[in-house]
Formats: C-alpha cells, structure tokens, sequence
C-alpha cells in the first residue's frame, strides 16, 4: 500500500454484487495504508476479487441499510482517517494525489469533494448532477455516517467544518437506463419505508406538486436543458423517483405493497 505518512488513511467501500466494477475502486484507493471492503453477500465473485487485489473483506448480510453498513467498514478500519467509496466510484489520480499531500502534512477533520457523474455515456454539466460535493474522507472520530437510506450522508460533529477540494471523484452512475429503472425500484422502495417508519404519511402535495418542481429546478433552475438528452432524462428521472417514493408512502399505511 501508501508510503509511511504523518495521517494513514483507511480505504472503506461496500458492495454486492459489483464484480464488474469493484476492481478498479479498489484500485483506485492504492494511496491508502489499508482498503476494507463490507461485501453484502456478494455470490458473483466480488469478494474474491477483492481479497485478490490485497483489500480486506468482510461479509456482512443480510444488507442491513447503506448507512449501517458503510459505519460498519469505518468502525472496522485499522485508522482513525477513512476514505470512503461506493463500489461504482473511483477516486481520480488529481484527488489521490492531493490527499497524498495533506497526509503527509498531517490531515484535519474532514475534506468535501465534488464527484463527476457519468450518465449514459457523458459527463452533465449542469442539472441535479452537478456539482453533487461529497464528505468522503473524514477522521471518524468527528464524523459518522448518518441520513436517511437509501441516501446516506456524512455527519459531522458540531463545530467541523469539511475543507473543500476542487478534485473530483468519477462516478458511474449506471451501467445503462435499465439499471437507473431498477435502481429507482429498489430505492424507492427502502426511502417509502424509512419515511414511514418515522411517523411521516404521503399527502397530495407530495404527489402533485414535488416531483413537477423537481423536474423544474433540474431542467431550468440548474440549466439542465443544457445538457441536452441527457439533461431531460435526469429531470423526468429525477421526478419520476420522486413520485414513485411517496407513492409508495401513499400506500403503505393502507396496507398496499410499496
């Protein structure tokens, strides 16, 4: 792994069934002292091949939530300092080596970054997409994984402030439209469920009036419509999701299945 250094950093990355993709995240994680990967049950060789390119594994199902289960890599890791990825994520060379420099200089809190995500063969430049900055590497003992799943996020402890970072991480969003349908599927699903398990019930304005205004704030307020195709697709998906979540709410108090 990374050379001795004032800050050592822990790769953390969570997946199931990504045998296509896990390779390169992990790869792209060479500049950390240690690479952990929480595998989900993976039985499409994902572990192994994990376990190949020297990442320690951990299998850990059933899938607890993607909150839970990216604590869980972070709460495993060797060091304080976590750099954390989705298996369809991939940290550029730019960020590697910034972050190699602030480690060797002795790393703060927590750095915030933007990821550059892919979609159907380009990058948006505009759009819900952009600039969509993300905590990912952080000193766990100010910060914990925390949100709402299926959207996780990083919290951080009161009075941290993430330093921003102008490096990107790649993100490859979907492998084609039919993951992003499936994707909406499966998420849809996990978010109705959360919302309900909080107390909270769909109304008609969630229905009406939300995915329409997400569709206008992608589209028009971020210059979506600048993107093209593309920038269409990602406003009708995006309140397609939407609509789909709290549909899905709608139903679940009357005994429907979500």
């Amino acid at each position: 792994m990374a050379e001795p250094r004032a800050t050592p950093i822990s790769g953390c990355v969570i997946c199931w069934q990504e045998a296509d993709r896990i390779a390169d995240c992990i790869r792209s994680l060479s500049f950390c002292d240690e690479v952990i990967v929480v595998d989900s049950g993976s039985t499409d060789g994902t572990a192994r091949i994990a376990a190949e390119l020297g990442a320690r594994v951990i299998v850990n199902e059933p899938f607890p939530g993607h909150r839970e289960q990216k604590q869980r890599a972070v709460d495993h890791a060797r060091h304080d300092h976590v750099f954390c990825l989705d298996a369809d994520e991939r940290c550029t060379p730019e960020l590697a080596e910034r972050v190699r420099e602030l480690a060797q200089r002795g790393l703060g809190p927590a750095y915030e970054t933007p990821r550059r995500n892919h979609y159907l063969g380009a990058i948006p430049r505009h759009g819900l997409f952009v600039p969509d900055r993300k905590v990912r590497l952080f000193d766990r003992r100010h910060a914990r994984w925390g949100g709402r799943n299926p959207h996780d996020h990083v919290e951080l402890a009161p009075g941290v402030v993430a330093e921003r970072l102008p490096e990107a991480i790649e993100h490859l969003s979907y492998r084609d439209f039919a993951h992003h349908l499936r994707t909406i599927d499966s998420f849809t699903r996990i978010a109705a469920r959360a919302l309900a398990a909080e107390g909270r019930r769909a109304t008609p304005f969630d229905l009406l009036v939300r995915p329409p205004a997400v569709f206008v704030k992608s589209l028009v307020l971020k210059l979506g419509v600048l993107d093209g195709w593309r920038g269409v697709v990602i406003a009708a998906m995006a309140a397609y999701t939407d609509w789909k979540k709290y549909w899905r709410l709608w139903r679940l108090p009357r005994g429907g299945v979500a």
